[in-house]
């Protein structure tokens, strides 16, 4: 077709198009999540790449054991942030990815401007102690991680030999070292959001946490060159600059994230909108061009060759690997009959999507739909912050009935779900004593359930709406919460969920065939990680920022065109 100034989408359509709460927010969905341009990694290194920072290692004080600090400043505009990076000689007896962990290969700590030799010194004693130890407000975020040994053991050795690692088995892994927490917004002492909330580069959600894992991500090369070094001397010679870029930051990731999605309505309302607003204005435009169209089948076939780097031994997201490649099929053979050449072409080709494709298949092509529009919906990347405290309050003028009313069309799904039956109540959160982390339990088989959480939102309503029914129709909430004050968190939640649609999972947290990773993969959907590579139902490894530019790198490379492996690079072998 021949290419012309194409009319943007019709607010009033994308409204239309907007998907459902209903179908949107229910868990088996959110957890067949991918990245998008939105993701959160993907939005920073926009932001550095037009912003021309620039990123130094200023100290590099490490022994042959490989113990010691580095650290990198990262320069903006207005700021700076460094990254103080303290190496260990962690005895491999001690290398443990549990929470329950007192040492690492190495820790972290993003300070907020330039550190002086009395901060790095003074961070010394407390950044290898993590939990233990204690940081002040020029901290922003503190972080730990560890060497995955054979890949580590494997490139250093290599370097040291003089030639380059083995390209498969840099994909069989994926990074030199994974994160095992990486903490910000005032624990342990560090600075709280709202001190930095209000910079522009800091604004957006989790920023200056993966900003860090970004840099990171550079020591985590340095240091295995390092090591090289002293194996080989002058035999010894860096990473080839296309086969680092393949190395990200590798995650493990628990139970610890999965209720953040349950206590931070507003948020999770912020990032499902936009991400659902910038799929309904793509569906809406009114034709293709040829570049998008060209640029989309690009893209199309870089995820399909990257599959090829999605190692994981769990049976379940095996499988899903396995059907997303034969979903990647079945688009390219759909393609031919010209889809993408009618009207509302990128509408025509969601639906057939929908009525095709697994869960994994329609999100994977709701991101590949998206990639080419950066133009049309990058902005919406400024609209994914939420303060929690300005939806906190109850409105106690509402009459009941109409509270009822809400809850009957926002929570049709927990009012049909019969609370009743030993499944749907089979498991509680609570938060452990020890290490004051989320925690699950099983309710008819463990101790402990009087210490709940209050997680179970559809639980609550429906007990909620049971007390309500009793009720005269004009009874205003404040005076029934004063009676009933236990349902203040349900009526609040009710309330929230008619002002924001996307803000409350569509499922039962509490119920025995409740998969935890689900709501994990949703949220590192949205930070931009890959390569999920689930453990248990209960926490997933992941990878952050394989294949993006490094920070030498970012000025000449496209900060945005690394979520998915160049197809000629991933057919390297």
């Amino acid at each position: 077709m021949a290419d012309a100034i194409l009319a943007l989408p019709d607010e009033a359509r994308v409204g239309e198009l907007m998907r459902t709460p209903q179908e949107v927010m229910r868990l088996a969905r959110m957890g067949a999540s991918h990245q998008t341009r939105l993701s959160f990694m993907r939005a920073i290194l926009r932001r550095v790449k037009r912003e021309g920072w620039q990123v130094e290692c200023t100290l590099w004080d490490v022994d042959e054991k490989g113990v010691g600090v580095g650290v990198y400043e990262a320069r903006g505009p207005e700021r700076t942030y460094s990254l103080i990076a303290y190496a260990n000689d962690l005895p491999p007896e001690k290398r443990s990815d549990r929470v329950i962990a007192t040492e690492w290969d190495a820790t972290f700590a993003l300070f907020d401007g330039v550190p002086t030799k009395a901060d790095i010194d003074r961070l010394r004693g407390n950044v290898p102690k993590q939990e233990a130890g204690r940081c002040a407000a020029s901290e922003l975020v503190l972080s730990r991680a560890n060497r995955s040994v054979r890949l580590f053991d494997h490139v250093a050795d290599c370097l040291s030999q003089g030639r380059q690692p083995d390209v498969a088995e840099i994909d069989k892994v994926g990074y030199l070292m994974r994160t095992t927490a990486v903490y910000g917004n005032g624990k342990f002492g560090l600075a709280d959001r709202d001190l930095y909330a209000a910079r522009e580069e800091a604004g957006g959600p989790f920023r200056v946490e993966l900003l860090a894992v970004w840099l990171i991500r550079t020591f985590t090369v340095d240091i295995v060159e390092h090591m090289a070094r002293i194996r080989g001397g002058a035999d010894a010679v860096p990473l080839d600059p296309e086969i680092r870029r393949r190395l990200g930051v590798g995650n493990s990731t628990g139970l610890g994230m999965a209720p953040f999605l349950v206590t931070h309505p507003a948020l999770l309302n912020a990032w499902i909108t936009a991400r659902e607003t910038a799929l309904a204005r793509v569906r809406a435009l009114p034709a293709a061009s040829s570049e998008t169209i060209n640029r989309f089948r690009e893209q199309l076939d870089r995820a399909h060759a990257g599959l090829e780097r999605w190692h994981t031994p769990d049976e379940r997201q095996s499988e899903r690997v396995c059907e997303l490649a034969g979903d990647f099929d079945k688009l390219k053979t759909h393609l031919e009959t010209g889809v993408l050449e009618g009207a509302e072409p990128w509408n025509e080709l969601y639906l057939w999507a929908a009525a095709n494709l697994t869960l994994e298949g329609q999100e994977a092509v709701c991101s590949l739909m998206i990639e080419p529009h950066g133009d049309l919906v990058d902005d919406l990347a400024g609209d994914m912050a939420a303060d929690e405290r300005q939806v906190f309050s109850i409105d106690g003028k509402m009459r009941v009935d109409v509270l009822a009313g809400l809850a009957a069309r926002h929570f049709d799904w927990a009012l049909a779900t019969d609370f009743n039956l030993a499944d749907q109540t089979a498991r509680f959160w609570y938060v452990s004593e020890e290490k004051l982390e989320p925690r699950l339990g099983e309710r008819h088989e463990e101790d402990g359930a009087e210490l709940e959480q209050r997680l179970g939102i559809g639980r609550e309503v429906a007990r909620m709406m049971a007390v309500l029914e009793a009720e005269p129709a004009g009874t205003l909430l404040a005076e029934f919460l004063l009676r009933h004050p236990e349902h203040r968190h349900a009526a609040r939640r009710v309330q929230l969920a008619a002002k924001l649609p996307y803000a409350e999972i569509h499922d039962n947290v509490l119920s025995a065939t409740m998969m935890p990773i689900d709501m994990l993969r949703c949220k590192l959907a949205f930070f931009g990680a890959s390569r999920f590579d689930p453990k248990s139902d209960r926490w997933v490894r992941i990878t952050m920022f394989a294949d993006a530019p490094f920070p030498d790198e970012i000025a000449e490379m496209d900060a945005d065109d690394w979520a998915w492996p160049l197809f000629d690079e991933a057919q390297l072998r």
